[in-house]
Order: structure tokens, then C-alpha cells, then sequence
């Protein structure tokens, strides 16, 4: 193998595909890229079984031939190599790579090509093209209440599923730790009827979330009961999904809360951001004090001290005492983009219903604290 490419291209391709690649591993070979020299471009693809990563890169190739080289160690050199540089790399036969790049040279151990996995897809049952900012929306408004225990690994990633609401078909995504739930929806694509409830594991959605950037672009996405493939330009990226059974969220979003709160988004957040510093890391609570037109949030920590400020809210049913997660309420907030929020309450001990102005597909159902 004999290739000569821009350090520019080299090193954006790398960035996407040696995310995946996880520091440290008992398998040498996932620690390796794949470098694949044919047709005029370099296919680079990496893996850590659960989660693969393909993209091509324009490139003079004077020798086809593939390798896999240490990931992380030759991303940290093109990295370090001048804005502007172009780099060569060929494959000499004992069995090393060498790099070189104006005066740089590099010889890095490899593997053989034979060796490395290839997680195959198998058919897909379904593929649709949807707006990089359509989906990239479901995942920034849901991705935060995805669960980080283990045990219940069916809550390690976000739901999608093609839901009918009020005669329209929309793709919708849920996303839930069993404290808070996030629940963001647009328009179903063609082609995605009838496409079965999936599971997108925690760690694939950080990485297509990268890939999403681009304003203007769009991606395909292909479905099977097993795994999931998103093709955004050049960059192709294949998961296997959670096989589990993702809970049945309807079933906790309040449908009977009466009190209802109207507040103003950035006013409540910081107010809630002042107080909670007070707070400690481990109980994190915040107390909401409701009467008419009025809100006051107080923090009553017996190791610091106590802090309570008041805010002017639209509120007209009876007094209502309920405590939250300061950190829950500042990631729901955050979310949110009008500047009007209405919270649905029922009693201290009931969850709480949230949703914004002019989003009705997007909802955040929050379970309060004792305080």
C-alpha cells in the first residue's frame, strides 16, 4: 500500500472514526484503524463491536493494499503535523507503516487486515432520509434523561418509535432514568411505516450526535430488528441496538394534574441556579413554595446555611409546597426554548407534567423529592 492524501482530510476522517475505539482493550486489534487504499480514496473504519465507523477520503493512490494501525497513536500524529501538510504513508514489507510528512517520519507496528472484525449488518428492513437538524433536535431534547444504570439496560438509549398523533404520523423519541422523562417528535419520514420500536444505545448516540452537525445535510437511516446505520456524507456509522423492552411511558405521564404554573424559562432557571448552590451534592433538593402569583424557591442546607428567593409567576390554584432535583429541573430547562413554560402539578407526591410554548410534541415528566 502506497497513498498520498491532505493532512486536513486525513485528520477530519480519523476525528470521526477513532471516537469509537475505546483507550484500552483486551483485543489489540480494536485499538487498531483500518486503513483501506483503493479506486482513489482511503477507507478508513474502526470498531468496538458495538459500534462501527466508515468513511473515505479523496487520495493518490500509488499501491492499493489495507492495514490496521494503532487508532489513537496515529490520530495524535496527523494531529500534530503542520495546517497544510500532505502526508504519505506506505506499507513496507516488514511488516511496519511509515508515515512521512515534510521532514516527519513515523514507523508504527501493525496488524493484519485479515484480523480485523467486521460487524455485519445483515438486511435492513427500513431506510428513510431525514434533515440533520430534525434528528439531531430529537436527540438534544431527549439525550439527557437517558439512564446510567447498568441494571436497566433497556433505559441505556433513547426510544425511537413512528407514533400517530392527533392523524399525523410522527417519529417520536423517549428517553427516561425512571426520576425524569423526555419525550420530542416531528414529522415521520417516507419509508419509515410501520418501522419497529428501537433502543439506540447511549454511546451511538453521542457519536451520530457528532456526526449531525452540519446544517445542511441530511441522513439516511437504515433500521433492522438488530441494528441501526446512519450514512451522513462520507462518514457511515453502524450500532447494534439494545435488545430489551423499553418500558411503557405512557403510563407515567400525568394526564389528571390541575394546577397549572406559567412561568418565564430564563428568570426560573437562574433563579434556581442561585439558590441551589447552597444545596449539597447529594441532596440537590429545591423547594417550590406556590401561592397566588407568586413563587418562592428555597434551599435549606444544615451543613452551609439556607438561601430563598421569590419570583412573580402565573399561578391561581391552591398553595403547593413540592421539591425537585435542582440538577433535573436546570437539565429540563435547558432543553426549552420559548420563553414560556407551564409546569402541571398535582400534590408533592406526584410527578409533574412540563412543556413549552408552541412545542406540543415535546413534553418532561419530573418525579419530585421529600424536602
Amino acid at each position: 500500500m502506497r497513498v498520498t492524501l491532505e493532512r486536513s482530510n486525513l485528520l477530519k476522517s480519523l476525528n470521526h472514526v477513532q471516537r469509537v475505539v475505546e483507550r484500552r482493550n483486551t483485543i489489540p486489534i480494536l485499538s487498531n484503524v483500518l486503513l483501506k487504499a483503493d479506486d482513489g480514496t482511503l477507507t478508513l473504519k474502526a470498531t468496538d463491536l458495538d459500534i462501527e465507523v466508515t468513511e473515505t477520503t479523496p487520495a493518490s493512490i500509488e499501491q492499493t493494499g489495507a492495514t490496521t494501525v494503532s487508532a489513537h497513536m496515529l490520530y495524535d500524529i496527523v494531529r500534530k503535523l503542520p495546517d497544510g501538510s500532505e502526508v504519505m504513508m506506505s506499507v513496507s514489507d516488514d511488516n511496519g507503516l511509515t508515515l512521512i510528512s515534510g521532514r516527519s517520519q513515523f514507523r508504527l507496528q501493525m496488524l493484519p487486515e485479515s484480523d480485523f472484525p467486521d460487524l455485519t449488518a445483515g438486511e435492513f428492513s427500513h431506510t428513510f432520509r431525514m434533515a440533520c437538524t430534525d434528528f439531531k433536535a430529537l436527540i438534544d431534547r431527549t439525550q439527557f434523561a437517558i439512564s446510567t444504570e447498568e441494571t436497566r439496560y433497556y433505559l441505556n438509549g433513547i426510544y425511537f418509535h413512528a407514533v400517530e398523533d392527533e392523524g399525523e404520523m410522527m417519529m417520536r423519541a423517549v428517553a427516561t432514568d425512571g426520576h425524569r422523562l423526555a419525550q420530542a417528535q416531528t414529522t415521520a419520514p417516507d419509508g419509515s411505516d410501520g418501522m419497529p420500536g428501537i433502543i439506540v444505545p447511549r454511546k451511538a448516540v453521542a457519536e451520530i450526535q457528532k456526526l449531525l452537525e452540519e446544517p445542511d445535510a441530511s441522513v439516511t437511516i437504515e433500521l433492522s430488528d438488530t441494528k441501526i446505520r446512519f450514512t451522513v456524507n462520507q462518514v457511515v456509522m453502524t450500532s447494534k441496538l439494545i435488545d430489551g423492552t423499553f418500558p411503557d411511558y405512557n403510563r407515567v405521564i400525568p394526564a389528571a394534574n390541575d394546577k397549572e404554573l406559567l412561568l418565564d424559562r430564563s428568570t426560573f432557571a437562574a433563579a434556581v441556579d442561585r439558590v441551589s448552590t447552597i444545596s449539597s451534592d447529594r441532596g440537590r433538593a429545591v423547594k417550590l413554595s406556590l401561592t397566588d402569583g407568586q413563587l418562592v424557591l428555597s434551599v435549606n442546607n444544615p451543613d452551609s446555611g439556607s438561601a430563598e428567593e421569590e419570583i412573580a409567576v402565573g399561578y391561581s390554584a391552591d398553595p403547593l409546597d413540592i421539591g425537585f432535583n435542582s440538577r433535573y429541573l436546570l437539565d429540563i430547562t435547558n432543553q426549552l426554548s420559548a420563553d414560556e413554560t407551564t409546569f402541571m402539578l398535582a400534590d408533592p407526591g406526584s410527578p409533574t407534567l412540563i412543556r413549552e410554548k408552541g412545542e406540543p410534541g415535546a413534553l418532561y415528566v419530573l418525579m419530585p423529592m421529600r424536602v
